[in-house]
């Protein structure tokens, strides 16, 4: 592949990328090959590339005669994700408590810095670095089709939509969550880490449950009612 292209392609993958994150672009919102490139002054060749990749992510969707848009994640499709997550995690961590006894250096520095972005409100930190936290300890399984699996969740993606849709992520609680599980790991013990990471996930889906829930009932509401500040406390 031509490098400039590569590179080209890249750019375009990562502007794009950050539009969707940032909520520049939303779920829905098509992408036109032939505009992007008129934007970037290039072929529609790194473009489809780009758009390849983006497609790879899971941060858009393409179908033949319809072109190319956002991908949205419905609620469903988080709780379905979460659950398979933390069957796929508490395996992780106990074929990986071997390998992590007494050595779980990397492990905590992903840990530290998961508790430096969420006492800052760093979202994008918060989620790059718990996405480094979780796929450590899978790749610590070294179990390929476990990893490939965790990998097709696509939750680096899935984080940080789910963050900046949220007013109130309450990231020092969350980060909070991931400290007993590494501390099973450095003991060795596999089962105890795994019981703890499955019911991490299982949280973040009822968070989700009941975060859908609660849109169903404020959609059925012709004027919502001002929310109490208990409410968030």
């Amino acid at each position: 592949m031509n490098p400039d292209r590569q590179c080209m392609s890249d750019a375009i993958r990562d502007s794009l990328t950050s539009r969707i994150f940032d909520g520049t672009l939303k779920a829905g919102d098509r992408l036109v090959e032939l505009e992007i490139a008129r934007e970037f002054d290039t072929s529609q060749t790194p473009v489809r590339e780009a758009l390849r990749e983006l497609e790879s992510l899971r941060l858009v969707d393409s179908a033949p005669y319809r072109g190319t848009w956002v991908r949205g994640i419905s609620d469903r499709e988080m709780v379905e994700a979460y659950a398979v997550r933390g069957v796929l995690e508490q395996l992780a961590a106990e074929l990986a408590a071997p390998r992590l006894k007494g050595d779980v250096a990397e492990i905590r520095e992903s840990l530290s810095l998961i508790h430096e972005s969420a006492r800052v409100g760093d979202i994008e930190g918060y989620a790059k670095h718990n996405l480094d936290f979780h796929r450590g300890i899978v790749l610590a399984s070294d179990n390929e089709v476990l990893i490939q699996s965790w990998d097709r969740l696509s939750f680096e993606a899935r984080v940080r939509l789910h963050l900046r849709s949220q007013h109130e992520p309450r990231l020092i609680e969350r980060a909070r969550e991931h400290d007993e599980p590494v501390d099973a790991l450095e003991r060795g013990d596999g089962v105890t880490a795994g019981r703890l990471l499955r019911k991490h996930a299982e949280s973040c889906k009822q968070r989700w449950l009941d975060r859908s829930l609660t849109t169903e009932v404020d959609e059925s509401i012709p004027e919502r009612q001002p929310v109490n500040a208990s409410y968030l406390s």
